[in-house]
């Protein structure tokens, strides 16, 4: 394997804003404070002393509720992708070493689910759950789990016909252990992998599920929902719609950058 030097510029900002991103999501307190404090007076102002992006149509601080927003942002985003990885995780396990009526069955069900794009999948999902942060991120779950089996499927069943994995066979050991010991752990890495990678589209599937109505209720700010309230107000305060808008499509593209160059650091390639 080709040793890859260090990450390109492009890649280490993109880490860096990501990072900023949690930070912010972890302690919203240490960027801005009182996300909810109305001033009628202030009404749709642009970027001004004490207000650096401007106010909202109820004169609420811009900045204030972009901090706070991060967090159910990224907890729908994030939070989703991790429960998928794992419901994904044991799906794929299942079908690998199952057997093979049951592997074929499960891998059946990943097909038809993975038909759907993940957005239509979600809204199908929280459509029968109802709204809310967490409905929203099992809906993306739902969404996004057959990929995550597909992939655990295909490692595990490499795996399983490994030398090593044979010569336990042979010896004896209990599938348990064989399970734990050596194919669980080397579908760890393309599963953290593809993790990342589907941050991004975790990210746009909440915020378009908040964007709709359908994810955290109103007063609480979050991206999605910044951006649709924003759309009454255009000809006002186009300000009010690009600071969520840019949120959104910089958060996205910084994880998407960061899990393409973990895959291709993995995979032994150069990082572009």
């Amino acid at each position: 394997m080709r040793k890859v030097g260090l990450p390109r510029p492009g890649v280490a900002l993109a880490v860096a804003f990501f990072a900023l991103v949690c930070l912010a999501a972890a302690f919203p307190g240490l960027f801005a404070h009182a996300p909810d404090r109305v001033d009628p007076a202030l009404a749709l102002r642009g970027p001004m002393k004490g207000h650096p992006l401007g106010t909202d149509q109820l004169g609420r601080d811009v900045l204030a509720r972009l901090v706070f927003g991060t967090r159910p942002s990224l907890l729908v985003g994030v939070g989703s992708t991790l429960l998928a990885g794992v419901a994904g995780a044991a799906w794929g396990l299942f079908a690998a070493l199952g057997g093979r009526v049951a592997g074929e069955a499960a891998m059946r069900l990943a097909d038809v689910l993975l038909s759907f794009p993940a957005v239509l999948m979600a809204l199908l999902v929280v459509a029968v759950l109802g709204p809310g942060t967490r409905n929203a991120a099992l809906a993306i779950t739902v969404a996004l789990a057959p990929g995550f089996a597909r992939v655990v499927r295909a490692q595990a069943l490499v795996v399983r016909g490994s030398p090593y994995v044979r010569a336990a066979v042979g010896l004896g050991l209990a599938p348990a252990r064989i399970l734990l010991r050596h194919i669980a752990p080397n579908v760890v890495a393309p599963l953290l992998i593809l993790a990342t990678v589907n941050v991004g589209t975790a990210l746009i599937a909440g915020a378009s599920l908040s964007f709709l109505g359908l994810g955290p209720r109103p007063p609480a700010p979050e991206w999605g929902a910044m951006l649709a309230q924003s759309r009454d107000y255009l000809d006002v305060s186009w300000t009010l719609a690009l600071f969520p808008g840019a949120a959104i499509t910089l958060t996205v593209l910084s994880a998407t950058v960061a899990g393409r160059a973990l895959q291709a650091r993995y995979e032994g390639r150069e990082v572009r």
